[in-house]
């Protein structure tokens, strides 16, 4: 099995919305989470999906799964405290989901909705092959690395840096395992799931993603966001796709 596990417990303090949480933002009159999830929805590969959503906005979300009908959803979740609480809650959920089958899990951002279908087909893939796969951007800019004191330390070759995106994904006993340990030495904010299982001592692979996939984090990724979606949507009108 195959199961999407989507973390959107994010309240957009950096978006500076006061109504709504930036997952729940509408582009051309649909909310960013939903584009995220018809990816998932439509993708072949993909059995489930599990949803670790802020607490306060479960109802509006399964609202909104059934008004776009996202058939895949199994479950809803309350998400945590911090990003890894709420990655945790989605993995659990996703256990219930599958049972005893072995399964994959794509660890996605609510809020990364520029993705393809062949990106989720080939973390599918990767795990398979490898046992992880990470999705990366290409960088192009020369990448630093700074001190506390703002001094900067290294500068790594660009032709052997990367950006790593989403989804990130893992066999789901190897990934819940691992939220297992680190919740048991209190540890609850590893920024995502490849810093955790590099921690681990795992042994991470690589699956190149599309340039745009982008976090929407800020008004102005909001504004990126529109102009792409604007974009294709213009090259499929005037046969330029």
């Amino acid at each position: 099995m195959n199961i999407g596990v989507i973390f959107a417990g994010g309240i957009g303090s950096r978006m500076h919305t006061k109504e709504k949480p930036k997952q729940f933002l509408e582009v051309y009159n649909k909310p960013i989470i939903i584009y995220t999830l018809e990816y998932f929805e439509h993708n072949d590969d993909i059995d489930a999906i599990v949803i670790a959503c802020v607490e306060e906005w479960l109802d509006y979300l399964k609202d909104l799964i059934k008004r776009f009908n996202i058939t895949k959803v199994k479950k809803v979740v309350p998400g945590g405290s911090t990003g890894q609480l709420s990655i945790y809650n989605g993995l659990r959920a996703a256990k219930e989901v599958a049972g005893d089958e072995e399964s994959v899990v794509l660890i996605h951002d609510g809020v990364r909705p520029l993705i393809n279908s062949q990106l989720l087909t080939d973390n599918i893939n990767c795990v398979r092959e490898n046992g992880n796969a990470i999705t990366v951007g290409i960088v192009k800019e020369t990448i630093i690395v700074i001190d506390d004191e703002n001094k900067i330390t290294t500068v790594p070759d660009r032709a052997h840096s990367r950006v790593a995106k989403a989804p990130q994904s893992f066999w789901l006993d190897d990934i819940l395992s691992k939220h297992e340990k680190a919740l048991s030495e209190g540890i609850t904010t590893f920024i995502d799931s490849c810093t955790m299982m590099q921690h681990y001592g795992e042994d991470l692979h690589i699956v190149n993603g599309p340039y745009e996939n982008i976090k929407i984090t800020t008004p102005d990724d909001y504004y990126t966001m529109r102009a792409i979606i604007e974009a294709k949507e213009n090259a499929q009108i005037y046969g330029l796709d």
